[in-house]
């Protein structure tokens, strides 16, 4: 009796396999955008060796592939432009046929990181996000921005899905989701007027590696040798890229955006080869070696102690990652940091500058301040400096900003500047503008030949206001190479 009992279980298990409809991974589902014009990667499970039929509804054209011996097939189609909503139909001859609805035509952005990345538009508990309900309340007003956000998973293996769904712009998602990817997306909304789909895969605090490949971190040069040691759970490495980027991993996008680095600032100096090394990897995984990858600096915040460096330190690999990779960007944030907060409640700011950044180098757009200010040099003139800089588009590009003047026009130097000498001794320095120039003088009457020239050196300095009048700040830099020790004042 058991015995047969058995063989009809068996049967009827072949039997369901064989009229099983096809299988998508949760990226691809009803609601989701996927990139205008281009070739997506699509891809799932169907019935063993047979041939899977794919057939969207912006064209009269079926598209075939065919599975392999385990059941596994992926293919490319082709879209048209921005548009929807639309339907895909999958079918391997089984019933019923796969059927998403409610497909977008647009564009699509991986948004990964931290907190920063993570945190929600509702904002952490007595930590608000700047505009956050209004976001929330306005999120009827872009139904054609869609969201998914992947599960937390760690994972010693690479993971295959995740379980989640995509997510229309309702008060309740908006306000769930990731505020740093959900502005970013509605900026390009406003800006395209095409649908705009956001995927974003973070967790707060965890370092870099976790996000990497085991192979893409022994690539990586001039490791600290014990830089791995005592971490586990969600910083032990290659674990988050294993359960929450492969379940994602190749879903045509056009770009990417991060916000990481806050758990990182122990080993800074191995950031930048880090950095380099993700942006190597998920380019890979995404066979686009020049797709677009923009990065968030990390924002100022007391740490340690305010006087202390490593925030500087680590802003400068974040910087020379970008500067050393191409079709990679990266966003300004010393205005934005909070004293006593790491998450910023300011992320609209930062936000829309990754947009714009994005507007302008992806998409065309003339006119809009997509780059900071960037320190180029100075020249030496009796006992002041005269600092000049890059991204300056004509004179008088630069104003200061004084948070306690923030209705009216008040004049205020520019603040945040040391200087020092042979030395090596830095002091507090003095600042000007001089009218219609693109030019900072600096000095201080405790350094009569000054030699060396830092801003906001320290991680918070909470006299730094030095923007560019269209509203961009500028980072912090130095423009020594002396040894620093981390954790003093020198």
């Amino acid at each position: 009796m058991k015995k047969a009992f058995l063989a009809i279980t068996i049967i009827l298990l072949r039997s369901l396999a064989i009229n099983a409809a096809v299988k998508l991974p949760s990226v691809i589902g009803s609601g989701m955008v996927l990139q205008q014009q281009t070739d997506v990667r699509l891809w799932g499970e169907a019935n063993p060796n047979s041939k899977v039929t794919i057939a969207p509804s912006w064209t009269k054209k079926k598209f075939t592939t065919r599975s392999d011996a385990g059941g596994h097939w992926q293919t490319t189609i082709p879209t048209i432009a921005a548009g929807g909503p639309y339907t895909i139909t999958f079918s391997d001859g089984s019933k019923p046929a796969t059927i998403l609805e409610d497909v977008l035509l647009g564009e699509v952005w991986i948004c990964g990181g931290q907190s920063n990345m993570e945190m929600p538009v509702g904002g952490f508990m007595y930590q608000p996000v700047e505009g956050g309900i209004e976001a929330s309340l306005e999120a009827w007003r872009y139904p054609d921005i869609r969201m998914f956000t992947v599960p937390r998973c760690i994972s010693e293996t690479p993971v295959s899905d995740c379980d989640t769904i995509w997510r229309k712009s309702t008060p309740m998602t908006v306000r769930t989701f990731s505020a740093m990817a959900y502005f970013f997306g509605r900026e390009l909304q406003r800006m395209l007027q095409v649908p705009v789909g956001v995927i974003t895969s973070n967790w707060g605090g965890t370092v870099i590696e976790a996000w990497m490949s085991r192979a893409a971190i022994d690539a990586t040069p001039r490791l600290e040798p014990d830089r791995e040691k005592h971490r586990g759970g969600s910083n032990a490495s290659t674990v988050l890229y294993n359960g929450m980027i492969c379940p994602i991993r190749g879903f045509t996008a056009k770009g990417f955006i991060w916000y990481q680095g806050e758990s990182n600032r122990d080993a800074w100096m191995d950031y930048a080869e880090l950095q380099q090394s993700l942006i190597r990897l998920w380019r890979a995984d995404w066979q686009n070696p020049t797709m677009p990858f923009y990065i968030t600096q990390i924002a100022p915040y007391y740490y340690e102690g305010p006087q202390y460096r490593l925030n500087a330190l680590f802003i400068d690999q974040q910087y020379k990652a970008a500067d050393a990779t191409p079709h990679c960007d990266i966003v300004s944030t010393t205005d934005i940091g909070e004293y006593g907060i790491i998450h910023p409640a300011k992320k609209q700011p930062a936000a829309r500058r990754l947009a714009w950044m994005a507007l302008t180098n992806d998409y065309g757009f003339e006119g809009l301040p997509a780059h900071s200010p960037r320190f180029k040099g100075f020249e030496q003139k009796d006992n002041k400096l005269i600092l000049s800089f890059t991204n300056l588009t004509h004179a008088g590009n630069y104003t200061v900003s004084d948070p306690a003047q923030q209705d009216c026009f008040v004049w205020t130097r520019p603040k945040g500047f040391e200087v020092a000498g042979e030395d090596r001794r830095f002091y507090p320095a003095q600042a000007n503008m001089p009218w219609s120039s693109n030019t900072i003088e600096v000095w201080s009457d405790s350094v009569p030949h000054p030699v060396a020239v830092r801003y906001a050196y320290r991680n918070w300095d909470g006299e730094a206001n030095v923007m560019t009048q269209t509203g961009l700040p500028l980072p912090s830099f130095r423009s020594d190479d002396w040894p620093i020790d981390d954790l003093t004042k020198k």
